[in-house]
């Protein structure tokens, strides 16, 4: 019985090293995404060289575009001033839908929406002869209709205000993680 437990304490040492020694290894690889970057400059500066072109949106959906472009400036650059030089242009095409999955059985209306949008995006140099980095980014954003039709826009607009923040956080962050690791050109 007493060897058995010995056994047991023996196997538990092992992988508290090993996991250990994992955990060890796999630490040099972690790089904050917001610390300097691979060039030498903070992210701060290198974020604020992005050029911000306006959002290609759907007919009729240029509201949710208006509200991108001015999260990612605010995001980026802080200011929308061209104090630092531009480097990237931020390069927007995008769309949303609208679907009702909640309908009243007594009334026939809508009583919930949600807005979907999905964005995709292209950073490229400031000449557009190289692609940086490009993606897609979705979310989406619910809201509560009512049968006040000022009290549904605004709510549904409110829920557009919504999405466009949390697009505008996926671009930024992807856009950060590409800029990262970006080296100075001539190294």
């Amino acid at each position: 019985m007493m060897r058995f437990g010995t056994r047991e304490a023996a196997s538990r040492t092992m992988r508290l090293a090993l996991a250990a020694s994992l955990a060890l290894s796999v630490s040099a690889c972690f790089r904050p995404l917001y610390g300097p970057t691979a060039s030498g400059e903070s992210m701060q500066v290198a974020l604020a060289s992005v050029q911000i072109d306006d959002v290609i949106m759907a007919q009729d959906q240029d509201r949710l575009g208006h509200y991108l472009r001015s999260e990612l400036i605010f995001g980026l650059d802080g200011s929308g001033q061209n104090a630092t030089p531009k480097r990237y242009r931020l390069k927007l095409r995008g769309s949303e839908s609208v679907t009702t999955p909640i309908v009243s059985s007594t009334t026939a209306r809508a009583e919930a929406g949600t807005i979907i949008g999905t964005i995709n995006f292209s950073l490229e140099n400031l000449d557009g002869t190289k692609v940086v980095t490009e993606g897609v980014a979705t979310s989406t954003a619910t809201y509560d209709r009512s049968i006040q039709r000022f009290a549904s826009l605004r709510a549904a607009r409110d829920a557009e205000i919504r999405l466009a923040k949390v697009l505008a956080d996926q671009i930024k962050t992807r856009i950060a993680s590409v800029l990262a690791v970006i080296k100075p050109s001539g190294s």
